[in-house]
C-alpha cells in the first residue's frame, strides 16, 4: 500500500468512529480548538491562547522529519478548529493530506512558514524520509525549515498565530494580543540574554549534529562549519567522517554538538577522538536541542524558552 492510500485509510478509520468518540478527545472547555503539529509550535500557541482557547499537539516524542500519523492525531483535527504547522519542507505535505482526509469543513490550515518572508530564510541540503511505512525517497529542502530555531523567526509565528486566534475570536483578542505581547518581549530579552552569554568567545565555530541549527547560529553570530548527519538518522560513511574531521582541523573547531534526538552518535564521539589525536585543543561533545520532540510530560507554555536557554547556557560553557 501506497503511503498516501495508508494514510488515507488511517483518516476513514477514525472520522468513521461517532462524532462524540471524537470530540472526547479535547477537554469540555468553552474556547478554539488548536492543533499544531510538533512541539516549539505548542509552546507558542499555548502560551497566546492562555484560557481562552485549548491546545493540543499531534507529535512530542516523534519529531516532524519522520511524522507518522495515527487515528487519535486524526480525531484531534475531527474536532478542532485551527491546525499550525511550520511548513517549509518539512511536515506540511502529510498534514494537508491528514487534513483532507478528516472531513472537518470548519477547520482551517495554516502554514506558519509562509509567513516568513523569503529574504529570511536561510537556504537548506538537509534531506529526509518521511518515516515508516511512507516513501523512502528522499526530500531535500529547497530551504532550511528549523525557523523556529531563530529568535526574530519565533517572534513572527508567534505573532501569526496570535492574529489567527484574534480572527477566530474576536472576542478574546484584548487578550490574545496582550499574552503575545508579553511573550515577544521575553523573546527578546532571551536573545539578549544569549548574545552575553556568548559574547567574547573568540572561537564561534561548532560542528552541528544535522543540518537544524542555522538560524540558531545567525541569531546569535556562531558559525557551522559542518553537520555530521546530511540526513537526520544516517551516520556518515567512513570517506564523509574522514572529511569532517579534516575539515575540523583546518577550521580549528572542538565543539561537535549532538542531539537528544538520536541514540546513535557513534560518529561525533569518533570525531573527538581523532580531533583529539590530531591535536587539537581540547575538542568536546555539547548537547544541542533542536527543539524537534518533548517529553509529554515537560511540555508547557514556557517549553521553549526553558530549552533554548539550556541550549544557549550548553554552548556558552563550551565554547572559548
Amino acid at each position: 500500500m501506497s503511503s498516501y492510500l495508508r494514510l488515507l485509510t488511517l483518516m476513514v478509520v477514525a472520522v468513521s468512529v461517532s462524532g462524540c468518540q471524537s470530540e472526547s478527545v479535547w477537554p469540555d472547555r468553552a474556547g478554539p480548538k488548536v492543533v499544531v503539529s510538533f512541539a516549539p509550535l505548542y509552546s507558542f500557541a499555548s502560551t497566546v491562547a492562555g484560557d481562552d482557547a485549548v491546545v493540543q499537539t499531534l507529535m512530542s516524542t516523534q519529531g516532524p522529519h519522520h511524522f507518522d500519523p495515527n487515528p487519535n492525531q486524526a480525531r484531534l483535527l475531527y474536532g478542532a478548529d485551527l491546525f499550525f504547522v511550520s511548513g517549509l519542507g518539512l511536515e506540511e505535505r502529510t498534514a494537508q493530506r491528514m487534513v483532507e482526509g478528516v472531513g472537518n469543513s470548519r477547520l482551517k490550515f495554516i502554514e506558519l512558514g509562509k509567513r516568513i518572508p523569503e529574504d529570511r530564510l536561510l537556504e537548506g541540503h538537509c534531506s529526509h524520509d518521511h518515516g515508516p511505512g511512507h516513501s523512502h525517497e528522499e526530500h531535500e529542502h529547497e530551504v532550511d525549515p528549523h525557523v523556529w530555531l531563530g529568535i526574530d523567526h519565533a517572534k513572527q509565528y508567534v505573532a501569526a498565530i496570535c492574529e489567527e486566534l484574534k480572527a477566530i475570536d474576536p472576542g478574546n483578542a484584548a487578550n490574545y494580543e496582550r499574552r503575545a505581547a508579553e511573550f515577544l518581549g521575553r523573546l527578546d530579552a532571551l536573545k539578549q540574554e544569549g548574545q552575553e552569554l556568548l559574547k567574547g568567545k573568540s572561537n564561534r565555530k561548532f560542528v552541528s549534529f544535522h543540518e537544524s541549527l542555522n538560524y540558531f547560529a545567525d541569531t546569535f553570530g556562531l558559525e557551522i562549519v559542518e553537520v555530521i548527519q546530511k540526513t537526520p538518522g544516517r551516520e556518515p560513511t567512513a570517506k564523509e567522517l574522514d572529511k569532517l574531521i579534516e575539515t575540523c582541523v583546518k577550521n580549528r573547531v572542538r565543539v561537535i554538538a549532538v542531539e537528544p534526538q538520536y541514540s546513535a552518535q557513534n560518529s561525533a564521539a569518533r570525531i573527538v577522538e581523532q580531533l583529539k589525536a590530531k591535536g587539537v585543543e581540547n575538542p568536546v561533545l555539547v548537547e544541542i536541542d533542536p527543539l524537534e520532540t518533548a517529553n509529554p510530560g515537560e511540555l508547557s507554555a514556557d517549553w521553549y524558552e526553558k530549552k533554548m536557554r539550556a541550549n544557549l547556557r550548553a554552548l556558552a560553557e563550551a565554547l572559548n
